[in-house]
């Protein structure tokens, strides 16, 4: 979240990087709200000055004999009004917390500006594109026909928007995860952690998944946890509320997951195959860095993404988002989209972002520099990459004309070996 203080002083500044996010922000109610709860907070304490000086004059009139009576009732009073003022600030505060909460990271002054997807500014391609001489199938036909993906016995066991991978299929998916973590652990310097799949909501609120986005979660009832979104909430997590030194950063992670996502404000898009799926597979990279040093760090986790669809010989792009399509926390967001042939256009496989101080703040990481001083760090976070999405881009681009799929080099050493998937039953 924002600093209140930063806020309180530079307002048109915030309103103006706001502003370029497009929405309405309660920025006038939390000034008020702050100047309403700074006053009951000044009230108190002059309140206290009066009491500790009746407090006082009550002992020298003790000492010299005389009657405190009058003295006593109205250090009673005072203390009975200084109560009603606690109670009042600690709703102020929560009021202007819950404004604070509401109000989404600045973005970058080298964020374009716009109001969604259309204002996003591509940045680099890699690779060709495949040409066919053929219609290409998409990757829901291709996993049938292989015997290898089977959506309505899904939707048979859980619902729709599940998935059943088996045989090759399933074992692309786990060699997909192998192959990743082994490339971001030996290759990028990464270390490995397999952390919680389930959170507490203090967790989610410190990645900034909570309160505002509580209908996209998979809550379980009658508890405090949720079912992760991404890697990302655990694993930021695992430094909340403590205090790093400077010369342990960066510190980087990655985590392999399964994601759960309700997807309540994406009902009817993209409700084919996997794109957007309940549940899904992820590797996930997450870095705590200097603030000094948190772009030049973007710009490698980036690479470290990239790397893995250079491997796999997979098209992409990357892009910029814009101000109105980025991320609530994020500060700065490159999307890596992959090119899916049956679509013949480009969908996001990876989003890398630095969050700035935004998480760090909600969930209290901080590091002490060379100096002494404590501040807050920055976190930054990208898919390393989508399981899901990175299968059924090696399915639409690998594809041959008799339904047969070619597996990429880099991943036949986790496949036993296996060139080509074929049908199998």
């Amino acid at each position: 979240m924002l600093d209140k203080n930063f806020v309180r002083e530079s307002l048109e500044y915030v309103r103006e990087r706001l502003g370029a996010r497009g929405g309405t922000y309660s920025l006038d109610e939390l000034i008020a709200a702050d100047a309403e709860w700074k006053s009951i907070i000044l009230k108190s304490e002059e309140l206290r000055r009066r009491r500790n000086e009746e407090s006082e004059e009550i002992g020298k009139l003790k000492r010299a004999g005389n009657d405190t009576s009058a003295q006593q009732a109205k250090v009673k009073e005072i203390s009975n009004e200084i109560k009603s003022l606690e109670e009042a600030a600690q709703a102020a505060e929560q009021r202007l917390n819950s404004l604070l909460h509401s109000i989404p990271n600045l973005p970058h002054s080298s964020v374009p500006v716009g109001a969604d997807e259309t204002a996003n500014v591509e940045v680099r391609r890699w690779g060709k594109a495949p040409e066919f001489d053929f219609e290409p199938l998409d990757h829901v036909d291709l996993g049938s026909s292989l015997g290898i993906l089977d959506m309505d016995r899904a939707a048979k066991i859980t619902g729709a928007r599940f998935s059943l991978l088996l045989r090759s299929g399933a074992l692309m998916e786990r060699a997909l995860v192998n192959f990743m973590l082994d490339v971001h652990t030996k290759q990028h310097g990464y270390t490995e952690v397999l952390p919680p799949f389930m959170a507490n909501s203090n967790s989610l609120f410190g990645t900034g998944n909570l309160p505002k986005f509580g209908q996209d979660l998979f809550k379980v009832e009658g508890t405090d946890y949720y079912l992760i979104p991404t890697a990302e909430v655990p694993v930021t997590n695992i430094y909340q509320n403590e205090i790093l030194d400077e010369a342990e950063l960066p510190k980087k992670f990655v985590a392999y997951t399964p994601c759960f996502r309700s997807e309540a404000g994406s009902y009817g898009k993209d409700v084919r195959g996997l794109i957007r799926q309940h549940q899904f597979n992820k590797v996930e990279l997450v870095k705590f860095v200097a603030p000094s040093t948190s772009y030049d760090e973007l710009e490698s986790l980036t690479a470290d993404a990239e790397d893995i669809l250079q491997r796999l010989g997979l098209h992409y792009r990357v892009v910029t988002l814009s101000t109105g399509d980025m991320g609530f926390s994020s500060a700065k967001t490159y999307d890596l989209e992959v090119w899916l042939p049956s679509q013949g256009r480009f969908r996001e496989i990876s989003s890398c972002s630095n969050f700035e101080a935004f998480q760090a703040r909600r969930a209290n990481i901080r590091v002490r520099t060379k100096e002494g001083k404590k501040q807050l760090l920055h976190t930054l976070n990208g898919s390393g990459v989508a399981i899901g999405r990175t299968w059924l881009a090696i399915l639409e681009n690998y594809q041959q004309r008799d339904g047969s799929v070619v597996i990429p080099e880099a991943l036949r050493p986790y496949m036993g070996g296996m060139e080509v998937i074929r049908r199998e039953v």
